[in-house]
């Protein structure tokens, strides 16, 4: 790979494990965004999240790691929801 693909795949990996913890639990350990999914509303709360994060990268705070991260986590996310509903298809 010759774009630093690996470097920032180890560095989304990180970020992820990073927000484990910290504002994703709730006081019981379990993660709010459970509860999301469990609604029904998890892919367009992720989708809402990457156009959020993607809208306001350059703005808010410059151009910065975070919001690319956070677009990322969140692509990660939603790739989750659709996977485990094609599951629940099958």
């Amino acid at each position: 790979m010759e774009y630093n693909e690996e470097e920032n795949i180890a560095a989304l990996l990180e970020y992820v494990k990073a927000t484990y913890g910290q504002h994703y639990a709730t006081d019981g350990g379990d993660q709010t965004i459970d509860a999301i999914f469990a609604s029904g509303h998890g892919e367009g709360f992720c989708v809402g999240n990457i156009i959020k994060y993607a809208s306001r990268y350059g703005k808010k705070n410059g151009k910065n790691r975070d919001d690319l991260m956070k677009i990322m986590h969140y692509s990660l996310l939603a790739m989750y929801v659709l996977d485990t509903e094609k599951d629940r298809m099958r």
